[in-house]
């Protein structure tokens, strides 16, 4: 039986899918990137932001008339979409088979066998299954997972849920409480990744920087850093995630100091007025940001620094606009996007008055982007003469060139590096790179000796 196996959304969504493909895999169903020829569809869905529910929805959809019209013996739902609206699929989509929760993924061989299983005969064909948990389950650890990143990066899943509660966020009902993963489990996982040639691991979580608050009573991500740092075989940690008013000196301190934790971090802080900021759930003032990445420059002068903001959140004024745009000028930030504000049902911001209009959210977060072009650019042309140490992640097409990425580059989200070689280069080999130029947000540079 030849299974499709699509998965959307974030990194964190991502890491559900690769455990169930293992699980799928054990049991000795084969994979297709063929929707004409799978027996089974698979679709693991987001639904954070509007744009996501609609690719969600529309994959389902499209996939659905295979269902109907081709091949295809099961439809199979799981992720975020489902958890939201499981009766929304069930009623409304007749060829949608079975339904998953976030919490139990892990059943996806057992809810495949069923669905496969049913006899006609017996009036049970157009039944649906449902598999749905309390969403504050810690799905237990299935044992592997097939690397669907190339193999030498993986994403390590560090904690589930959250407890910040943002006005406009719907990932608590969704995900559950913020719970950790046991330390020991991550670093067992980080090991038989190592083993497997992983060089690269990134730490993710809906907030990486409050792990270990729920099972040790403190934050542990500056131990479980060094316990990884200590893995054979990696060399690259990377933390993505972190809440910016839970940053600890120690953590500073073990980014600062073990060679392998790389010298970037992830920080969304959504915006830079008290006054929005204070509607969005935010635990931070604008003085507090600024604390925090002057303190980040001041000790990790090199540190690459990412962050993520929402235009047109509901209430938010010319004026709230306008100081951010000044906050993001002065910080000048590496990295940076920005999400027009997506009403969520069900979130107490998308019951909020002054509700902005579409063309609004979108003027201003062109605004933004634009600014930020000019100090990524600049930034960019400012590297050029700087040594770096370099991950190949491919080759180019009909061309003795690679591309690769710097400490400063996560995968999926940031810029590449390319250089001009004759030397042959794997996927994954580690080069010294000096940087010779720059075209727009991605570096050139040439191979040293």
């Amino acid at each position: 039986m030849k299974i499709l196996f699509i998965s959307l959304g974030c990194d964190k969504n991502l890491v559900d899918s690769e455990v169930m493909l293992k699980l799928l895999e054990q049991k000795g169903y084969q994979f297709t990137d063929d929707e004409a020829e799978a027996d089974i569809i698979v679709i693991n869905t987001c639904c954070f932001i509007n744009d996501a529910k609609e690719e969600s929805v529309n994959t389902i959809l499209e996939m659905a008339e295979y269902r109907k019209n081709g091949n295809c013996k099961a439809l199979i739902v799981t992720g975020c979409l489902a958890q939201r609206y499981q009766k929304e699929i069930t009623d409304e989509i007749e060829e949608v088979d079975a339904v998953l929760g976030t919490a139990t993924y892990d059943a996806i061989v057992e809810t495949v066998e069923k669905v496969l299983g049913r006899d006609p005969g017996h009036g049970d064909a157009g039944a649906k299954e449902l598999r749905f948990e309390d969403v504050d389950r810690l799905v237990p650890d299935q044992g592997g997972r097939i690397l669907t990143t190339g193999g030498h990066y993986a994403y390590l899943k560090i904690a589930e849920g959250c407890d910040k509660h943002c006005t406009y966020c719907i990932i608590p009902k969704l995900r559950g409480r913020f719970r950790s993963v046991p330390m020991e489990r991550l670093v067992a996982e980080a090991k038989t990744l190592a083993d497997q040639g992983v060089k690269e691991l990134i730490l993710v979580a809906q907030e990486t920087t409050l792990y270990g608050v729920d099972l040790y009573e403190e934050k542990k991500l500056p131990e479980l850093l060094k316990r990884l740092a200590g893995i054979h075989g990696i060399r690259w940690i990377r933390v993505e995630y972190c809440y910016p008013e839970e940053i600890t000196e120690e953590l500073i301190r073990v980014i600062k100091e073990e060679p392998k934790v790389c010298h970037y971090l992830d920080l969304p802080i959504q915006h830079a007025s008290d006054r929005i900021l204070k509607r969005m759930g935010r635990r931070t003032t604008q003085a507090d940001l600024r604390r925090i990445i002057e303190r980040l420059r001041e000790e990790i002068p090199d540190i690459c620094l990412r962050t993520t903001l929402i235009s047109g959140f509901p209430g938010e004024t010319q004026e709230d606009h306008e100081e951010l745009m000044r906050f993001v000028d002065d910080c000048e930030f590496d990295r940076l996007g920005v999400f027009a504000y997506s009403p969520e049902e069900d979130t107490p911001a998308a019951l909020m008055p002054d509700q902005i209009p579409d063309e609004v959210k979108e003027e201003r977060r062109g605004e933004l982007m634009e600014l930020q072009q000019e100090i990524a650019f600049e930034k960019a042309e400012a590297m050029e003469g700087r040594e770096l140490e370099v991950m190949i992640e491919g080759k180019v097409a009909d061309e003795n060139a690679y591309v690769g990425r710097t400490y400063m580059d996560a995968p999926g989200v940031d810029g590449y590096i390319f250089l001009n070689t004759d030397e042959t280069l794997m996927s994954g080999d580690f080069a010294k790179v000096r940087v010779t130029g720059a075209a727009e947000y991605d570096l050139i540079g040439e191979l040293m000796e």
